[in-house]
């Protein structure tokens, strides 16, 4: 399961974008709860905005019960995704992620791909507090039999994955598109600490 990613590089392009947080920080070790960069069209343009990776429909009262994950296989039936699988897409723009392995003792690994930022589909709502309204997200994360990871899209699926006019059935094709290959290094456990955000969490084994 996608529970841990990083976002620590982007260009001068990226950081152009509408919205940009300009006291955006460098992360190492992102995990639900936190805070993270989205990425959605407003009224055409994309932009870029924080949200709280968890879920949180306005109509959620229990806000411990708020999914950093919605498996691509089932989220377009499911009550708490549905809305916003047909109305509120947008990306998480990510360096890499981790993913730990191992039958007795898990190791972590640096899982990345050949572009220089990955993006992971996602889902957004937005959800009021008192005179505010806060964004919040979920990761789409594709079914697989043993390791569930985000599910990524290239420059053409990220474009109709944003559209509001991308017909439904492209959408569910996009879910089941083929995923691109990755590269993947060992690292040594540092990265286990939830609280050690620094370049040190990408130690090698």
């Amino acid at each position: 399961m996608c529970g841990r990613y990083a976002l620590f590089r982007w260009s001068p392009a990226f950081a152009a974008l509408p919205g940009f947080p300009a006291d955006q920080q460098p992360s190492w070790n992102i995990a639900p709860q936190a805070q993270v960069l989205l990425l959605r069209q407003v009224d055409g343009t994309l932009c870029a905005e924080r949200a709280r990776w968890g879920l949180t429909p306005a109509w959620l009262n229990d806000l411990s019960k708020t999914p950093a994950q919605a498996r691509a296989e089932t989220l377009a039936g499911q009550p708490m995704f549905r809305e916003a699988f047909r109305l509120r897409r947008g990306l998480l723009p990510a360096n890499g992620f981790y993913e730990w392995r191992g039958a007795v003792r898990k190791r972590p690994y640096w899982m990345t791909g050949d572009a220089s930022l990955l993006h992971f589909a996602a889902l957004w709502e937005a959800y009021p507090v008192g005179d505010r309204c806060y964004l919040s997200v979920a990761v789409v994360t594709q079914a697989a039999a043993n390791q569930r990871r985000p599910l990524i899209l290239d420059a053409a699926d990220q474009d109709a994955w944003l559209a509001a006019d991308t017909p439904a059935d492209e959408l569910l094709a996009l879910l089941a598109r083929p995923q691109p290959p990755l590269r993947e290094r060992a690292l040594a456990t540092l990265v286990n600490d939830p609280k050690l955000d620094a370049p040190e969490c990408l130690t090698p084994a």
